[in-house]
């Protein structure tokens, strides 16, 4: 399986001391769950980006396997948090827009976006107008048009950070699901400590002033949700709530440090 890779990545940008990222090292397995946690401005989004081929760097390589990545590809699969939908296409033709730039045929194209909505639960909303649709079901077809690339990695920038707490969790199911049957790398953003504990087998600490990767952690709480555990029993665990406790603090003493300086 390939393996995505931050390798010494740098960035500064022009007329600024302080770099952005620094000394980056990463390593996301397809089929992986990588989770960055990390306070406001510490490079989280911005390392997407230069994982994505949005973003130049000062110095490092992003790379799949042995190759260097110079621009965005049809490997890589970007979820936003906004969901960038266009709202005059229909579901399925949201879900079909890049698939109608490659030049398929129409029975191509439709027998590709039915797969696709059958997965992320969404057939049934095919033919609804964007506007029509919840938060998170906004959200399940901007990971649909990530999944219809055939992408091995898919890069999520804070997709449920609108939601309500109650579609947060559905939608954390919903990943989690999506990254057993798929076998994806997924590497997702996220501010929410409960979230990143639940959705990562690799879970990456990072500080800013520069963005630094500090700690990873690899943890199996997403293996036990794969083995039949339920998410409420996964997030009630003593383990969980206790690592909970100890990043939020961690955290917090974080953003503490930041404002003294």
């Amino acid at each position: 399986m390939s393996i995505l890779k931050a390798e010494n990545i740098t960035l500064t940008y022009p007329n600024q001391d302080v770099s952005v990222l620094k000394n980056i090292n990463l390593e996301i397995h397809e089929s992986s769950l990588t989770v960055i946690l990390g306070e406001s401005g510490c490079g989280k989004t911005t390392l997407l980006n230069i994982l994505a081929g949005f973003q130049k760097v000062n110095s490092g390589a992003v790379k799949i396997d042995d190759e260097v990545l110079v621009a965005p590809d049809a490997r890589r699969a970007v979820v936003f948090q906004e969901h960038a939908l266009l709202p005059w296409l229909s579901v399925a033709d949201n879900v079909a827009f890049s698939l109608k730039l490659k030049g398929l045929k129409a029975n191509e194209i439709k027998t590709q976006v039915d797969s696709i909505l059958n997965t992320v639960g969404l057939a049934h909303v095919a033919n609804s107008n964007i506007w029509e649709l919840s938060g998170g079901m906004k959200q399940r077809v901007g990971i649909a048009r990530a999944l219809i690339s055939h992408a091995p990695f898919i890069l999520l920038d804070e997709p449920f950070a609108a939601l309500d707490a109650f579609t947060r969790e559905n939608m954390q199911e919903f990943v989690l699901n999506l990254w057993i049957k798929e076998n994806k790398g997924f590497f997702l953003i996220t501010h929410d400590i409960e979230e990143a504990l639940l959705l990562s087998n690799q879970l990456v600490l990072m500080t800013a002033r520069p963005g630094t990767i500090v700690e990873t952690l690899h943890l199996d709480f997403a293996q036990r949700y794969k083995n039949g555990e339920s998410i409420r029993s996964i997030k009630s665990d003593a383990k969980f709530i206790q690592l909970r406790e100890q990043l939020f603090e961690r955290l917090k003493n974080q953003k503490l440090h930041a404002l003294e300086i």
